[in-house]
């Protein structure tokens, strides 16, 4: 089962999505607080399901309205997303991936796994 891992970093908490297979899909940034990062972890589950997808990556960059998922590629020339909410804050974002495949199948585990993802604690 797929699952929400929260942990403490030497400068609060955050939150990880596991994918079943233990494969960390989605991160958070740093949270001050455990009931904060549980807020964002309900955020995840709100607009994932929701967020369409923006391709940052070519020359063509329809609108696409929030929250949204932002496809996008790294210094090091990996692709990237990241989950913005509704009123455009970035909720979580990803390890690099190869491809754009890759991905764009990472968003899908998101929407697939977050909303039915148990919540542990490290």
């Amino acid at each position: 089962m797929a699952r929400f891992v929260i942990r403490e970093v030497t400068t609060g908490v955050k939150f990880d999505l596991l994918a079943p297979n233990g494969q960390d899909i989605l991160t958070s940034g740093v949270y001050v607080c455990e009931a904060a990062c549980r807020k964002g972890i309900a955020s995840v589950v709100k607009n994932a399901a929701a967020a369409g997808v923006a391709d940052q990556t070519g020359n063509e960059n329809p609108a696409v309205k929030n929250p949204r998922f932002e496809v996008y590629r790294d210094r090091a020339g990996e692709y990237r997303f990241r989950l913005k909410a509704r009123n455009g804050e970035i909720i979580a974002f990803s390890d690099g991936y190869a491809g754009k495949v890759g991905c764009l199948e990472g968003i899908e585990s998101v929407k697939k796994y977050a909303p039915r993802a148990e919540i542990e604690e490290i």
